[in-house]
């Protein structure tokens, strides 16, 4: 694995960014032989550096990073190969990706590399401190869908410290929530079972912005009814991966390729239904009314816009069944030895509070720390006027990497 370009071009300084502030673009290549994309930003001094990654989201312009760079810290950012396109998003893919971008930040001769997980950053991130502390040998061998990974050919450097903001258990975790367990027929967006539609007032809907109350039978069942769903789409992914797999059996060559790499897509319909985002009495937390797609989910949860909307069979295995995925926070945590700071934001719509103290206790660190800031899922202010989720956060880690001697 080595660097295909070093610095590429000095960007215009970001207005956010303090005076002095040097951002360079790089270009790494993986394991794998994929090209990614990087940004540094240093200050002078500045010596540790703090990593953002997302398995979906470009985070180039992700608010926390001015906060540290003010506060003495270079940062770097990176996609995946999937960034703003996750319809191919495999979970252990973006493992060499990130392996690329730690290899670089130690070969720039950095004494301290840390990673900072947010949202799906966090079971990313923890996904990654999981895999480079084993044996490579011992590592994930094979995706879900019984593709090779090379995991155990790649330089995986194990980062010196953790943190996690907001972190949820994973991107299959959080759409075991979401998924709408009503769909009655998975090619109809409309479709509903009625004794499982958790936007009828049968039910305990209530219309906004009145808040819904779920009784806990219904919940129970709802719950059991969406891992029915995810169980359901598991074995259509299944199936799109055995006709795939017997493409070879065509006599016609020219035909076998075509049928090897014609796209099957699953469309998954509906998946912004979590009760807890309706009903605040679902594990209580500080959390405002509605979803991370909006104030109704009774509406969003039926428009274009959604987790898994369209999605291979491959990445579907990899990062969106909870069944099947490996990248789950629960599996990953007991590997994370690194010193570690776990961030709850107690207005965060997307990990409440039983999940994140039971994430914070499976994690394997010895020196580990939990606080509690006040902030929505995405680092926003909860009421106006008070600091912002992601400035308590900044300060918070600041005053933390100072007393650690790793």
């Amino acid at each position: 694995m080595t660097t295909t370009r070093g610095q590429v071009l000095r960007l215009k300084r970001d207005s956010l960014l303090p005076d002095k502030t040097h951002t360079s673009v790089h270009q790494l290549r993986t394991e794998d032989g994929q090209q990614i994309t990087g940004l540094l930003h240093t200050t002078d001094g500045a010596n540790d550096v703090i990593c953002l990654a997302h398995p979906r989201q470009d985070l180039t312009h992700h608010p926390i990073i001015g906060e540290l760079l003010a506060r003495g810290y270079a940062v770097w950012t990176q996609g995946t190969r999937s960034v703003n396109n996750d319809i191919t998003l495999v979970h252990e893919q973006a493992l060499l990706d990130i392996a690329a971008g730690q290899v670089f930040l130690r070969l720039a001769g950095f004494p301290r590399v840390i990673t900072l997980g947010h949202s799906g950053g966090g079971s990313l991130f923890a996904f990654y401190h999981h895999q480079a502390a084993l044996n490579p040998e011992d590592r994930i061998s094979k995706t879900p869908a019984g593709r090779p990974t090379q995991l155990a050919v790649a330089t995986m450097p194990v980062p010196d410290a953790a943190i996690f903001l907001a972190p949820h258990r994973g991107q299959g975790a959080l759409l075991m929530k979401t998924i709408d367990p009503s769909v009655a027929d998975e090619a109809d967006p409309l479709s509903v079972i009625p004794e499982l539609d958790p936007y009828r007032p049968e039910n305990g809907f209530a219309v906004p912005p009145q808040p819904s109350k779920f009784r806990a039978e219904f919940v129970e069942r709802y719950r059991r009814a969406q891992q029915d769903r995810i169980a359901h789409i598991d074995t259509q992914a299944h199936m799109i991966l055995t006709d795939r797999n017997s493409a070879g059996a065509e006599q016609d060559p020219v035909v076998s390729r075509r049928r090897a790499i014609a796209p099957r897509l699953l469309v998954v319909y509906r998946t912004d239904a979590d009760l807890a985002c309706v009903d605040p009495t679902i594990d209580p937390n500080d959390r405002p009314y509605g979803s991370l797609f909006g104030v109704r989910p009774d509406l969003t949860n039926y428009g274009l816009n959604g987790f898994a909307r369209i999605t291979t069979a491959d990445a579907w295995l990899s990062t969106w069944s909870g069944l099947s995925t490996n990248a789950d926070f629960a599996r990953s945590a007991p590997y994370v030895h690194a010193p570690t700071l776990f961030i709850e934001l107690t207005g965060d719509q997307a990990c409440t509070p039983v999940e994140a103290s039971a994430m914070f206790a499976a994690l394997g660190a010895a020196d580990k720390t939990h606080i509690r800031l006040r902030g929505t899922h995405f680092g926003a202010s909860l009421t106006p006027g008070e600091p912002s989720g992601v400035s308590l956060s900044a300060q918070q880690i600041a005053n933390w990497l100072a007393e650690k001697r790793f």
